[in-house]
Formats: C-alpha cells, sequence, structure tokens
C-alpha cells in the first residue's frame, strides 16, 4: 500500500504540466486525433500551464511577503496559522485514503458520463488531492476507510455538479468554449457566492454600482487599461506594506506583469485544447447524438481576467482587516492569502466582472471561511501531527482558507461527525 501511495505522490509531483499533457494527449488518440496532432495539443497545453504557473509563482511570491508586512506592520496577533493550499494538500496524500481516490475518482466520473449525470470529463486529476482532503478528514474522524472513500467521492460529485453548472458562464465570460471548472477550492466558492451576487444586483441602488474593466478603461482612458491597474494595485499593496519606494514599485511591476501575462498564456492553452474539444465532439455526436461533454480544467484558467485580479488584490488587505475585526475569529490569513483568485473566479463571473460586487460578496464568503477555518482548527492541527508535518514555529494551531475554510468540505465533515 506505502508503495502505490508513494508512486500516486510521485505522479502527482510531475504536476499539471507533465500531467495534463499527458491527459490530453491520450484523450486526443481516444476521440481519434492523428498521434502527431495529439502529441502538439498536449504538448502546447504543457506549454501553456508552464507559462499561467510561472505567472502563479509572479502573484505568490509577490502576494506572500506583502501579506506578512501589512501583518507585522499592524502588529496583528491571532492564534491559529493559515499554511495554506500546500500544506492541506501535503496532509492529504500522507492519508492511507490517498492510494484509492484518483482511480476511484476516475471510475466515478466515467460512470457519470455513462449515466448522463455530469456532462464534465475531468482531467485536472492533480486537484484530486481535494477529494482526497475530505477522505482523510473523514477516515480521521471516524478510522473507517469506506467512510471516508464516500466523503471523498461525495465531495466530487457535488464538483462535477457544479461544473456542469457554471459552465455557461465560464464559456461565455471567460471565453472558455467546451470547458468547465470542477476545482474543489473554487467551486466551494459558487455554492453562496453567485446567489449572493445575483442577490446583490437586486437591491435598489447598490445595484447600479459598476466598476468592470472595461467602464474604468472607458472613464480613465489609458490609466483604466489593466497593465495599469495591476501597477496600480500592486503599489498600493506595497504601500499597505510599508514597502520603501523601490519595493512598492517592483511588486507594481510585478502585479502589471500577471495582468497582461496571463491572458495570454490561456489562449495558448486555448490553441492546444481546440482541437481536442472538436475531436470529442464529433466523436460523441457519432455515438450519443448531439451531446456536449466539456473538458474540465485547472481553476488556473479563469484567474487571468482583468476583474479577477483586480477583486483579489483589493480582497487581500480586507481579508487582513476582516481577521482582526470579526469576533471569535483566531485565523491569521497567510499562506491562502494568494488563491484568493481562485475564491473569487465565479462570484466576479456571476458579477459579469463588476468588481464592486464582487469585492462585497467576496468579503462575506471570506469572513464565513475565517469562522470555519477557525472552528475547525483544532482537528487541522491534529491531522497534520499525525502526517509528521511541520508545524511553522511559534504556532498552536493551523488551518487554511483553502480547505479548512471550504464551505463543501466543512457541511460533509459536520454531517460525518454528526453521526459518529
Amino acid at each position: 500500500m506505502q508503495g502505490v501511495i508513494e508512486f500516486l505522490q510521485a505522479f502527482l509531483d510531475l504536476g499539471a504540466t507533465v500531467i495534463l499533457p499527458i491527459a490530453i494527449f491520450l484523450l486526443g488518440l481516444f476521440f481519434g486525433q492523428k498521434p502527431g496532432k495529439a502529441f502538439r495539443s498536449g504538448l502546447t497545453i504543457g506549454v501553456a500551464f508552464v507559462g499561467i504557473f510561472l505567472v502563479i509563482d509572479l502573484l505568490v511570491n509577490n502576494l506572500g511577503p506583502a501579506a506578512q508586512g501589512m501583518v507585522e506592520r499592524f502588529g496583528i496577533s491571532l492564534t491559529v496559522i493559515d499554511v495554506g493550499w500546500p500544506a492541506a494538500a501535503a496532509i492529504s496524500w500522507a492519508s492511507p485514503i490517498a492510494a484509492f481516490v484518483i482511480p476511484l475518482g476516475l471510475l466515478v466520473n466515467v460512470i457519470m458520463l455513462l449515466t448522463k449525470t455530469t456532462k464534465t470529463m475531468n482531467v485536472d486529476i492533480w486537484n484530486f488531492w481535494h477529494f482526497t482532503f475530505m477522505g482523510a478528514m473523514v477516515y480521521a474522524l471516524t478510522g473507517s476507510l469506506i467512510q471516508g472513500l464516500i466523503a471523498a467521492i461525495m465531495f466530487e460529485i457535488i464538483c462535477l455538479k457544479i461544473a456542469d453548472w457554471t459552465q455557461p458562464m465560464v464559456e461565455k465570460y471567460y471565453d472558455l468554449p467546451g470547458i468547465s471548472v470542477a476545482t474543489g477550492s473554487t467551486v466551494s466558492y459558487a455554492i453562496l457566492g453567485i446567489p449572493l451576487v445575483k442577490l446583490l444586483q437586486r437591491i435598489p441602488g447598490v445595484n447600479k454600482l459598476n466598476a468592470d474593466p472595461d467602464t474604468i478603461q472607458k472613464r480613465f482612458g489609458i490609466f483604466g487599461d489593466p497593465i495599469f491597474m495591476g501597477l496600480i494595485l500592486g503599489a498600493g499593496l506595497g504601500l499597505l506594506a510599508g514597502y520603501n519606494v523601490g519595493d512598492v514599485i517592483e511588486i507594481g511591476m510585478a502585479m502589471a506583469a500577471v495582468m497582461v501575462l496571463m491572458p495570454r498564456m490561456v489562449k495558448i492553452l486555448m490553441e492546444g485544447l481546440m482541437p481536442v474539444s472538436e475531436s470529442a465532439r464529433e466523436f460523441l455526436q457519432k455515438r450519443f447524438g448531439d451531446r456536449d461533454i466539456f473538458i474540465g480544467l485547472d481553476a488556473a484558467v479563469l484567474i487571468g481576467h482583468p476583474a479577477v485580479i483586480s477583486t483579489a488584490l483589493i480582497l487581500v488587505p480586507i481579508t487582513v482587516l476582516l481577521a482582526v475585526i470579526l469576533p471569535g475569529n483566531a485565523l491569521l490569513p497567510f499562506g491562502d492569502l494568494a488563491t484568493i483568485p481562485f475564491i473569487v473566479a465565479y462570484i466576479v463571473g456571476a458579477a459579469r466582472g463588476n468588481i464592486i460586487h464582487s469585492i462585497i460578496v467576496g468579503s462575506i464568503v471570506i469572513a464565513l471561511s475565517l469562522y470555519m477555518a477557525t472552528d475547525i482548527a483544532a482537528f487541522h492541527t491534529q491531522m497534520a501531527i499525525d502526517a509528521d508535518f511541520n508545524m511553522p514555529e511559534g504556532a498552536s494551531q493551523i488551518s487554511s482558507i483553502d480547505q479548512g475554510g471550504n464551505l463543501i468540505n466543512y457541511v460533509l465533515f459536520k454531517i460525518f461527525a454528526l453521526f459518529n
């Protein structure tokens, strides 16, 4: 068993830049593409994801220190440390349940496609770790492998159904035809985020507030261009963090680069994906009639939109402020501040890029996430100890916004806790 887990871990450690091209190449062959064409599609998608993750690293490597600077500058002291999604992923793959989740998850997806209970073919295997974390939590709670696997599959099914539900938005707003997103850390915020956006848009006065990238660009001319928005928002974060002039300019340039480069990487991704998508459609129409099948990808394909990055950058200091002022919150946001673009992607899409509405709803769901992560901190900490995770120096408890504050994860965990 340990050997299987180690093999899976080694495979997943290759990351999306290797796993996705292999998956796309095999899909292309399955759907009747010539090997050369299928290989080129896979290779192009791999190159695109290399670019996407380089830009994400640029975002993370600048946001992390800025957030830490804000925390230190304002003397914030909370007892639970947000260790971020990398720690949650490491904890999940240390669980004995990990070896079963990928094959079982793929099997469930195929069964759901055959039974027409989903339209999403989720090739984002790397992000199966979200299902694994859910299963690992329930396994740690109950000691039952069966209950842990049931929890993981329940999480997967919910993610696939939300991916189907949100696919029209992904296609129309993000201009990604034939693509859906079932990433656990993104779909969780769709459940409350999308209805809250719709509610907000019906409130007189508030529904008139609008600041999408196009409106900003029309009003401010060249200074409303995404590259300038990135520069201004990045520099603003640097000032809040107490940076010197040089560092303020540096983080401003980094955020400007993110605004410009991410959409271009997504275009390269679509260049590789469209031939496979067309082959899949032709293959399925011949066998199942006029039926839509969507290819499930990492939520990274959504976060390049200027409205997503703008909303996320503004929400970083808001999240830190919420952590301080919310009564009963004990989580110090840190590790997952850089994942805020993933958190708000569906919210921004539902708001059709309205940054004001996205910030309001984003603040609400992040506030709830802080409370959930605080509530589950003791259990999250025990899981980390059991997995021999190296606790941050001086931390008595850990949690994460990504998984500890994940609504689907939290509700499922509470349901299993109720019956055990």
